[in-house]
């Protein structure tokens, strides 16, 4: 690795926002290359590249430079990661192209704001920057519920993964496809409160302003929810 680049990702580290876009730019061969392997899945080449662009800035941003590895060889599977979540829609939930696209949008701009302010962005943040209502927003987050969101803990305690039990890779990889077809079940308002509470780690009471209920109905959404999840998930 060169010295600039061991600089850059050194003030990168430290929250330097231009040392992020330097990177991009010096990189973009890379992310290209990337990006090109993904052509002909139904969405555009510069939507991919910005998805490869989202996964290299987390890949900058997760870099610990003391691990004595090439960056590019931490970067590829971050940015391959990010596309494949993204086209990942072959479950029971079927994504429309057009919340996916807005889903490439939310998600870039989101990145730009959490790197500006140094902290998470909100919803209503994300809606007043890409021109979206927070219905739209919430839409874009319910269609990106990742896998990585079901280890949020549940408000009563545990972990929504915790209704897959505790198999082995193969068996919990199975359940965990269970679960996302059994969220397809659900109303779209359980679906909804879902997201939020677990793809976007909002409270009861923040979810209650975005869908416009009580906090006291969040949670009997969320509740009754979860109890048809473990019924599904159950039955034998």
């Amino acid at each position: 690795m060169t010295t600039e680049m061991t600089g850059l990702l050194e003030r990168a580290a430290a929250g330097e926002r231009g040392a992020e876009e330097t990177l991009l730019e010096q990189n973009s061969g890379l992310i290209w290359s990337i990006t090109r392997r993904f052509y002909g899945r139904g969405v555009e080449p510069d939507d991919l590249y910005q998805l490869a662009c989202v996964g290299f800035i987390k890949a900058v941003r997760g870099f610990d430079l003391t691990m004595g590895t090439a960056f590019s060889t931490y970067a590829v599977p971050k940015i391959t990661g990010e596309i494949r979540r993204f086209l990942r829609d072959d479950g029971a939930v079927k994504v429309s192209r057009a919340i996916k696209e807005r889903s490439v949008k939310v998600r870039r701009i989101q990145t730009a704001l959490e790197a500006k302010n140094g902290r998470a962005a909100t919803v209503s943040e994300l809606a007043a920057e890409t021109g979206l209502t927070i219905e739209e927003v919430a839409a874009c987050e319910q269609a990106d519920v990742t896998v990585d969101s079901f280890e949020r803990e549940l408000s009563g305690g545990g972990r929504l993964s915790d209704l897959i039990g505790d198999e082995g890779m193969e068996e919990r990889t199975c359940l965990y496809l269970s679960l996302r077809e059994a969220i397809g079940t659900l109303s779209e308002r359980e679906q909804q409160v879902l997201a939020l509470r677990f793809s976007r780690d909002l409270t009861q009471q923040q979810v209650s302003k975005i869908i416009g209920v009580s906090q006291v109905q969040v949670s009997r959404i969320e509740k009754r929810a979860i109890e048809q999840l473990r019924g599904q998930l159950s039955d034998p």
